[in-house]
């Protein structure tokens, strides 16, 4: 009898042990997407900024801070979109915080900007690398590296899982290739709010056109946006993409001054997966510029 519950005892001790997660905190709902991926059911995702938040504004307070107490790691993008890594290094651990896009290719935007009235056209570094399926790939193993560092007994899951997960955005990037190719070359140039698409035109060989470089609440003159009317009417441009926080005030007028349709709304910062973000607008490009 006594060797039964001895069985039993160790029995519940290994199922704790396997069944154990360790907390891993994101500042980014698609980083939250891609750690659930490739850790499974050994990683609780902490996602500090949520689904809806705007990560060129979020900080995390005290609040978050409470929510990630106990996290092994912190992700987060990097390429200087968060001011206040400092300070959470500070509070959490500088070990602790993991910049995904320091391993990553740092692209610049050229972006117009308002000089006196007139449009002058200079480049500014793009923290958005999640527009990249390249970047996820490469993201993905750097996951999973240090997932295994804190937690090595499941490395081997944690190995399997982002296999899979860079598989799985292959199959997307031949997709997303496929479908972009329905857009005739001369259209081929992707004109948005503000300078979020550097890494997505890269990918794809497409031109960027960004009416409000990468500040997409600045207001500009009137002969600055003349000027950006007549770039976008130089560049063959045969639609105005907007994105879901951008001014509506500022790219219809601009819209309008072109002679150019308003496209539906692109996903610039956020949405609830990384392959939703990518098929969104994928298809809503294709939608306004493929031919009919």
């Amino acid at each position: 009898m006594l060797t039964l519950r001895l069985q039993f005892v160790l029995l519940l001790a290994l199922s704790s042990i396997v069944g154990a997660q360790i907390k891993v905190a994101v500042l980014h709902p698609l980083l939250g997407d891609l750690v659930e991926k490739v850790g499974g059911d050994r990683v609780e995702v902490v996602d500090l900024m949520g689904k809806g938040g705007d990560p060129h504004k979020f900080e995390p307070g005290a609040k978050e801070l409470r929510q990630a107490q106990g996290a092994k790691l912190y992700f987060v993008c990097g390429k200087g979109l968060e001011p206040y890594l400092p300070k959470l290094r500070d509070a959490a651990g500088a070990q602790k915080v993991i910049e995904v896009g320091e391993t990553l290719p740092t692209l610049k935007a050229e972006v117009l900007c308002d000089h006196d009235g007139h449009a002058h056209a200079h480049e500014e570094i793009d923290p958005h690398w999640w527009h990249s399926i390249d970047c996820w790939r490469r993201a993905a193993t750097r996951v999973r590296k240090e997932l295994s560092a804190v937690d090595g007994k499941n490395a081997g899951f944690y190995q399997k899982r982002a296999t899979e997960v860079r598989k799985e955005l292959a199959s997307l990037q031949r997709w997303a290739t496929t479908e972009l190719a329905k857009v005739p070359v001369k259209s081929r140039t992707l004109a948005t709010a503000h300078a979020a698409f550097a890494y997505f035109c890269n990918e794809h060989k497409w031109k960027m056109l960004a009416v409000q470089g990468l500040n997409r609440e600045r207001v500009d003159s009137p002969k600055f946006l003349a000027e950006v009317v007549s770039a976008i009417r130089k560049e063959n441009v045969r639609a105005l993409f907007p994105e879901q926080r951008s001014n509506p005030k500022i790219l219809r007028s601009v819209a309008e001054g072109a002679g150019v349709l308003v496209g539906e709304p692109l996903i610039a910062d956020g949405g609830s997966s990384i392959e939703e973000m990518f098929r969104h607008n994928v298809s809503v490009i294709v939608g306004a510029l493929g031919e009919k």
